[in-house]
């Protein structure tokens, strides 16, 4: 289920020829909105792979009305899934928070090709981009890399005014994990694929701190 697995994400981009370009490898389908049934190139990067089809269909089924007009972050933007899905489904305006300049340059790629002029790709670390100034928004993607111990400080950082007070985060880890996340976040539905589980929550205004067995 996750676009990219442990090392990828977060790795040097690949040194195999000398400032050649990944080859398309694949293709990301978008399964709902606009543009549906638009498929687009993905590149030929370690790791990199789109969320399914199966797991994204119902993330947006789950999100329901939330999704139109949304402001999204999609951090660990990857293939760009998530976000992509999202504007294709009537988000107003989305940030994709890629790492790697090549990833982040076929994002851009992407967006040109779909004519979606309403979102913008951040090449940065994710926890950096976090650090900066705050645009709160009212969805929020987090697929980190797997056993790299990012998602709970993504997921306190996104605290630092980066959501609305009723804002949606759908969270991405290895199955064997259970997040601690913040109080705020009230677990709202669970799916799991393979070896990954992604948790859809909604932020509310209580402050008890919160475990995902403690949800509904």
């Amino acid at each position: 289920m996750s676009r990219r697995r442990p090392s990828p994400r977060h790795s040097k981009p690949s040194r195999s020829g000398k400032g050649a370009a990944p080859r398309p490898a694949g293709q990301l389908r978008i399964i709902g909105g606009e543009h549906r049934r638009r498929r687009l190139p993905v590149l030929d990067s370690p790791g990199l792979r789109p969320t399914p089809d199966r797991v994204r269909e119902t993330l947006f089924n789950w999100l329901g009305m939330a999704t139109p007009g949304a402001r999204v972050l999609d951090l660990f933007a990857g293939t760009g899934a998530l976000g992509l899905e999202a504007l294709s489904r009537g988000a107003a305006q989305a940030v994709l928070v890629e790492r790697d300049p090549r990833v982040a340059r076929a994002l851009s790629d992407n967006l040109a090709t779909l004519g979606i002029a309403r979102a913008e790709v951040a090449i940065a670390d994710a926890l950096a981009f976090l650090a900066g100034t705050p645009r709160p928004v009212t969805l929020a993607f987090i697929d980190p890399p797997f056993r790299q111990d990012l998602a709970a400080p993504c997921c306190d950082a996104l605290e630092d005014g980066w959501l609305t007070t009723d804002a949606w985060i759908y969270l991405e880890t290895e199955s064997e994990l259970e997040p601690t996340v913040p109080g705020t976040w009230k677990l709202h539905r669970e799916v799991r694929a393979g070896d990954s589980t992604g948790r859809l929550y909604h932020r509310t205004e209580e402050t008890e701190k919160s475990h995902i067995g403690d949800a509904c």
